[in-house]
């Protein structure tokens, strides 16, 4: 009879799982398809100014392969770029200005901003001064990008294009990461399609919806609804900075945007597990808004979801229990299969697709120890600064 019974709750779970996964496939705005790109766009009669605002701090190391790619870009209006240097030790603000006499290109203007007063996060404090600098020159648009990342030579006009014909305030493209290491094949597409799952890109741009999003990579941002929506004080303690952008504007009623880029690209690497556990690891449980309640659904969210298919099948086959590797099994081909377009964006090989349930795990993992860091005081550090507050830190840059 115990026997009997555990066999029910294994085929019973994994049949929770799979309604779940059908649930994901068809009724989760179709978060698995990789299509949704710059939407349809036209070129305006007369191209607006736009000031490209980049925080930087410590970043000399990619600055070489993303800079110069901001200052060539192609584009018919007025434009020029703003490098906040915010408190680098490494040079950053000597070598942009190195990298603009160099190359040439759009006009560079390298400012800091001091040492950011307390409720700000650097990050937000750098994009601060920038836009109050570039506020000067009476932009009709902000670009906010980060220092890792290379546009391609077209990539502002594309983005203003798109903004002005679709008539929205923000147009945001979630760049594509660095994939050339072993743990970057198997965090990285993980990385971009749980984003999706959580923020589903379709829903973002249609009105109506209260599913809203932006990468911070890649923002391009209508100046007026910055200062509707105060950006950036408004946010000033956000962890999770680009989303906290790209809810401000929309609750201030601006429209907002975001898809995948077909030619932006961070540049930064991240080669060893522990550097991609520090990235997902400092902002995971502020996602959560530091609240034991919701770790612990999220905790049994992914073991039902993602480790579950796997554990049936093992147990079902181990047990001669065909009901549960069958359902098991129907659960983990739908993973497998919502996982294959991401992999095809970023060119990696298929049979990752089936690994999934285990870089899930390593999320898990990942979740609950930004929630142990939170609870032990230790704070959050981002490139060599501290914070007191453990949700004071950006979640990327």
């Amino acid at each position: 009879m115990g026997q009997t019974a555990r066999v029910s709750a294994v085929v019973w779970t994994a049949a929770g799982s799979l309604l779940a996964w059908l649930w994901l496939l068809l009724c989760q705005g179709f978060f698995w398809r990789t299509d949704v790109r710059l939407p349809p766009r036209r070129e305006p009669d007369a191209w607006p100014s736009v000031c490209v605002v980049v925080p930087a701090r410590d970043e000399a190391a990619v600055l070489p392969a993303a800079l110069p790619s901001l200052l060539r870009q192609d584009y018919p209006g007025r434009a020029e770029v703003f490098l906040v240097d915010d408190g680098s030790a490494d040079g950053t603000g000597d070598l942009a200005r190195e990298l603009a006499r160099r190359h040439g290109g759009l006009p560079l203007t390298v400012g800091s901003p001091g040492e950011p007063p307390a409720g700000w996060t650097g990050k937000l404090w750098a994009m601060r001064h920038g836009i109050g600098v570039a506020r000067a020159r009476d932009p009709e648009y902000l670009l906010l990008t980060d220092a890792d990342i290379a546009h391609a030579p077209d990539s502002l006009r594309e983005l203003v294009a798109a903004a002005r014909a679709g008539g929205f305030d923000v147009v945001s493209q979630m760049a594509r990461l660095r994939v050339e290491s072993t743990w970057e094949r198997f965090v990285v597409p993980a990385f971009v399609y749980f984003f999706a799952q959580l923020y589903p890109f379709r829903r973002i741009g249609k009105e109506g919806t209260r599913t809203v999003a932006a990468a911070g990579g890649c923002v391009l941002l209508r100046a007026r609804a910055a200062e509707r929506a105060r950006i950036p004080d408004a946010i000033r303690h956000a962890v999770i900075d680009d989303v906290a952008l790209a809810r401000a504007v929309k609750r201030s009623g601006g429209r907002v945007w975001l898809g995948l880029a077909d030619r932006v690209d961070s540049v930064r690497p991240y080669p060893r597990l522990g550097d991609l556990w520090r990235m997902v690891s400092r902002s995971a449980y502020a996602q959560l808004r530091h609240s034991p309640l919701l770790l612990a659904g999220t905790v049994a969210g992914l073991a039902l979801v993602y480790l579950v298919p796997p554990v049936a099948v093992v147990a079902g086959l181990a047990r001669g229990n065909a009901a549960a590797a069958a359902v098991g099994g129907a659960a983990w081909l739908v993973m497998t299969g919502t996982y294959v377009p991401m992999l095809r964006y970023y060119r990696q090989p298929l049979w990752l697709a089936p690994l999934l349930p285990f870089t899930a795990f390593l999320y898990l993992l990942m979740t609950v120890d930004s929630a142990v860091q939170h609870y032990r005081g230790r704070g959050a550090a981002w490139k060599g600064r501290t914070y007191a507050r453990p949700d004071a830190v950006p979640d990327e840059g």
